[in-house]
């Protein structure tokens, strides 16, 4: 009988360009098989010969090798509402566009991830369908202070709590009162308390906290199939009067670390920069749909935009960017996220010209909203308007199209633009973010080896086949993006390549992230 070659127990990785440690350079990249992790990275590309024969050795020159993205705004909906999304459509959706990475935000799953009992929950209906790995936050609702301390010990990656009507109600918004709550409670904790800063400004100071449930305005500025009376309904001081709210009680926890997630209003960066030379602990994240999509260009009816907060101008839009590329020094947008925010075609009530080929015949699930926004309950189409901004469920749809749509719009305003800027706002800032720079989010000696294969040049439609989640109802459809993923790379092994698919063979290897986070420096 003759003897076996041992397996090696590397892999090796190179290429003429890779974003090691946040910068483009020659990379060879050394991959231990039994932990998963990068053991060594030298600076050059190295031939095989160089390591022991029969090493696994791939050079992808001219393609550059990214870490995985980390996103750390998607809502997955499982259990509960997985005829919207799920673990295994949701992960397989990320995988396709190098995301290696989710958060998986605390609504609209059902029960929603308020305790500890429901977390087990969640948990115990993600085993064995996560493609890649997947964090979860917690939330913020009235009455659960008492549970927040448990969960982080369970491993939650932070928490979310929305000033206004989520639009679900199973995860009512808090009140100042259920603010100050959560922040002694959480004040001494290696958590990130995070916030949908939206609300009603009250016409008196006496209106107080009744102001956070959000209808259509009585006297609409124009139809309600107009995407313009729908973003005069909610205005820039939603966003505004929110934060400053949450300001005013960030001194009941200095130390903890504060988010605002999805900041659309340009209005509201005076405020957070003043904070944070205050001293106080805030960042922000705004979505790849604020970077890209303007309200000129959103046609009547086409409430595949709608979402909360509403997307803005173009002038909004450019602000943004603006703020977003002084990251590195006195910005406060540090992120970049989905907030994948999915639902059943038919209660996005989409006219005929926007509508799927086939859409949905499923029951509606009972709900009226997305991620914040109003919606009528009832079954299949219902008596709504098709095209209605107001009774449309809200939310965008887009994991796994991230990168190609930040690279496409990043090249379009500067074509000296940097795929390093990418890998800074949607990796390394993500992980840092929730908790997991220590193994996420950089290609880096002692990080898994959560790896992006990257053409740059390559195009591709978006459309049903390169939208793997589960509806495939999107604003970004029939757009052609710039940037196309060849392969991703899940703890060191291959888990997707474009030409082959999923590698169907071993299944979900996805992790679920559930370490207690450490305090970050």
């Amino acid at each position: 009988m003759p003897h076996s070659v041992p397996l090696h127990p590397i892999t090796v990785v190179a290429s003429s360009r890779a974003v090691v440690s946040g910068r483009l350079t020659e990379a060879t990249i050394v991959i231990s098989k039994g932990t998963g992790k990068i053991t060594s990275i030298f600076h050059s590309v190295l031939p095989p010969t160089d390591f022991p024969e029969g090493t696994d050795y791939t050079d992808y020159s001219p393609h550059i090798l990214l870490p995985g993205l980390v996103d750390a705004h998607v809502h997955l909906n499982e259990p509960g509402r997985t005829e919207w999304e799920g673990f295994w459509t949701g992960t397989r959706a990320a995988a396709f566009g190098g995301v290696t990475t989710v958060v998986d935000m605390p609504l609209n799953a059902i029960p929603p991830t308020t305790t500890v009992e429901n977390l087990k929950i969640k948990v115990e209906a993600a085993k064995g369908k996560c493609w890649v790995d997947v964090g979860f936050y917690g939330g913020i609702v009235p009455g659960n202070a008492g549970d927040l301390k448990a969960l982080v010990k369970e491993g939650v990656r932070g928490f979310k709590g929305f000033l206004i009507d989520s639009g679900v109600e199973e995860f009512p918004a808090v009140t100042s009162t259920d603010i100050e709550l959560a922040l002694k409670e959480l004040k001494d904790s290696a958590t990130t308390l995070m916030f949908h800063a939206e609300m009603i400004p009250p016409i008196t100071d006496s209106v107080g906290d009744d102001v956070q449930r959000a209808h259509p305005p009585l006297a609409p500025t124009g139809p309600l199939t107009h995407y313009s009376t729908f973003l005069n309904s909610r205005p820039p001081s939603f966003e505004t009067y929110a934060i400053a709210k949450i300001l005013s009680l960030a001194h009941l926890a200095p130390e903890l670390r504060l988010h605002i997630v999805h900041l659309s209003a340009v209005e509201a960066i005076p405020l957070l920069r003043e904070a944070r030379s205050n001293g106080i602990k805030i960042t922000a994240e705004t979505c790849f749909h604020y970077l890209t999509l303007a309200a000129e260009k959103i046609k009547a009816g086409d409430t595949r935009h709608k979402c909360c907060p509403p997307i803005r101008s173009q002038t909004n839009q450019d602000g943004l960017w603006d703020e977003l590329m002084q990251d590195q020094t006195d910005g406060v947008i540090k992120t970049v996220v989905s907030d994948h925010s999915p639902c059943t075609p038919n209660i996005k009530l989409l006219p005929a010209a926007f509508a799927p080929a086939k859409e949905s015949k499923r029951k509606k699930a009972h709900s009226k909203d997305c991620d914040s926004c109003e919606s009528s309950e009832g079954e299949e189409e219902g008596p709504e308007e098709k095209g209605d901004f107001f009774s449309a469920w809200g939310g965008i749809s887009s994991v796994g199209l991230g990168l190609p749509i930040l690279w496409t719009e990043g090249t379009r305003r500067d074509e000296n633009f940097s795929v390093e800027e990418i890998v800074r706002w949607c990796c390394k800032n993500t992980a840092k973010q929730v908790g997991l720079e220590r193994s996420k989010g950089d290609l880096g000696v002692g990080f898994d080896a959560d790896i992006v294969v990257f053409d740059e040049t390559a195009e591709f439609m978006v459309e049903p086949s390169t939208m793997l989640f589960r509806n495939k109802v999107s604003p970004y459809q029939n757009k052609t993006l710039k940037g196309v993923v060849c392969e991703t790379w899940l703890r060191g092994q291959c888990i997707f390549t474009r030409e082959e698919g999923f590698v169907e063979k071993a299944g979900p290897q996805g992790k679920l992230l559930l370490e207690p986070r450490k305090m970050s420096k």
